[in-house]
């Protein structure tokens, strides 16, 4: 962990886990003394030797870290203008970022002599991490997934049956993941003496989003690393840094590394979904506005009453009203540049990568590209874009057949 890092992890959250105007707790009363004892032993806990030690074995063992950076010659030669490299999360075990915070969770719990550990699912990869880490560690497991989503995304729910877990349908609202977090949220509120929430993106009230936010930045760590040392003597870091945004785990983990690099530009990727009217994307931070949304302050995509608006996305894992206090603070300062890419875009570039780099990217990490493409098209081939390619498309494949079938991309 560099010096810049260290600074920029320690000065956020506050003490009363705020980012700037965002984050907080908002959560009921009855389980802040649950939270405080999850700041207090995480606290205690991450900074241990012998927890960071068992940390690491599962990391290199169980999730296959670290994983490569990856030049996308292929695609970057038709483009023509800036190079284009990935951070290769897809290679995780279990196929995308999530498992990163979810063995950190699972740990904690393990530490914390909890029984038993709770989450929402969208588009299952979250789950299906959480499972894992749950029988690694011989802990319980339950999920909550959205009907909708049950049915997009069935062999994932089946991974997390195969893996032990109880997966638990929500069936309110547009059952999708807003709702699996509602409902997981209760089932904590419900459990939390004997079980943990391991939360499946940096939202929600203090410690949460700085807990994920911690356990995802080896994404960032290892990219800085692996960066420099294939400039070489350069010393050089990208120009662009790009990741797709929802809740924003995958963002946080590779934007916390570079955050403080000012000739760094750091661009969130947001789905678009169909059309720019609410109701139809899911664009968080180009369209919301200041509001609380499980548990914490943020900005919230709501209709006139300022109840959470309904959301539309191809990427389930992307449908989501709300985005992390840690994202709405950055974008607040002007640090993140926002863009927005619809379902099209996003189908078009799971396709170019596929057909030219062989990799069969998840449609969540295919908005990223797609936008990574844009941008390189705009940018000289001297400059560098890296793009965390947060998860594999195995999950998508069945959907993107059936829905568009075999095809070159346009």
């Amino acid at each position: 962990m560099s010096t810049v890092e260290k600074h920029y992890l320690q000065r956020y959250p506050d003490s009363n886990g705020y980012f700037g105007q965002f984050g907080g707790n908002h959560y009921p009363v009855e389980l802040r003394p649950a939270l405080e004892e999850l700041a207090e032993s995480y606290e205690q806990l991450h900074s241990r030797q012998e927890f960071q030690h068992a940390l690491t074995r599962a990391r290199i063992g169980l999730q296959g870290r670290p994983t490569p950076i990856h030049y996308l010659e292929n695609i970057s030669k038709e483009i023509g203008g800036a190079q284009i490299f990935v951070k290769r999360e897809d290679l995780n075990h279990t196929g995308a970022h999530k498992i990163n915070h979810c063995v950190g969770f699972a740990l904690l719990a393990k530490e914390m002599g909890k029984k038993k550990v709770i989450a929402e699912t969208g588009a299952g990869q979250h789950g299906v991490a959480l499972a894992t880490a749950a029988a690694f560690f011989n802990l319980e497991c339950e999920i909550h997934m959205g009907e909708v989503d049950i049915a997009k995304q069935s062999s994932n729910v089946g991974r997390m049956r195969l893996l032990g877990a109880r997966v638990v349908a929500a069936n309110q609202g547009q059952s999708a993941l807003k709702e699996a977090s509602d409902s997981a949220f209760h089932a904590y509120v419900e459990q939390h003496e004997t079980a943990l929430y391991a939360i499946g993106s940096a939202i929600g009230p203090h410690p949460f989003p700085m807990i994920v936010r911690d356990f995802q930045s080896v994404v960032g760590q290892e990219a800085r690393k692996q960066f420099l040392d294939m400039a070489q003597d350069e010393d050089r870091l990208p120009e662009h840094v790009v990741a797709c945004v929802a809740g924003g785990s995958n963002a946080m983990g590779m934007f916390s590394s570079f955050v403080d690099d000012a000739e760094v530009t750091l661009h969130a990727v947001e789905p678009c979904g169909v059309s720019e009217r609410l109701g139809e994307h899911a664009a968080t931070l180009s369209y919301g506005r200041p509001g609380t949304l499980h548990g914490a302050r943020s900005v919230v995509l709501q209709g006139e009453d300022d109840t959470p608006a309904q959301v539309s996305s191809i990427a389930s894992g992307l449908a989501y009203p709300g985005v992390g206090p840690e994202m709405a603070m950055l974008h607040a300062t002007g640090r993140i540049s926002v863009a927005a890419v619809s379902n099209e875009e996003a189908v078009e570039a799971f396709y170019r990568m596929t057909r030219s780099e062989g990799v069969i990217p998840a449609l969540e990490s295919a908005h990223a590209l797609a936008f990574a493409f844009q941008l390189a098209a705009r940018r000289p081939s001297s400059e560098k874009i890296l793009v965390n390619l947060s998860g594999r498309g195995d999950k998508d494949v069945d959907f993107i057949l059936e829905n568009y079938g075999v095809k070159a991309p346009a």
